[in-house]
């Protein structure tokens, strides 16, 4: 079962990933989500340069994990405008927009990203 469902994620984010490339002027902010954690990087694909990253783990975030996934996303969107990014391309990574990712995805809007 397992080795089903992270085939079925495999092949959704290739699909994405044909689809998105992270530019200087609007880089890729991709999702990592494993059980315990949540991560997200803002990455120029052209340069292969990783503009800014967060995890829930670094922010030391509580409450619930979607509590944190939002945390995260205000911290990432904060450490994004200070490295000079306010507009990216959103990178889901295969998961589906539900629950954490979308948390992460809402905080980063409210911290004021762009996508």
């Amino acid at each position: 079962m397992a080795v089903q469902k992270q085939a079925r994620r495999q092949r959704i984010r290739y699909k994405i990933r044909k689809k998105i490339v992270g530019t200087s002027e609007r880089p890729r902010l991709a999702v990592y989500r494993s059980n315990k954690y949540i991560y997200a990087q803002i990455i120029d694909d052209r340069k292969g340069h990783t503009l800014a990253s967060v995890s829930s783990k670094a922010v030391n975030a509580s409450g619930s994990r979607v509590e944190q996934a939002k945390t995260t996303g205000k911290v990432l969107a904060e450490v994004a405008t200070a490295a000079g990014v306010s507009n990216v391309i959103f990178d889901r990574g295969g998961y589906l927009y539900h629950g954490r990712v979308k948390a992460l995805a809402e905080g980063a809007r409210e911290g004021g990203l762009n996508f």
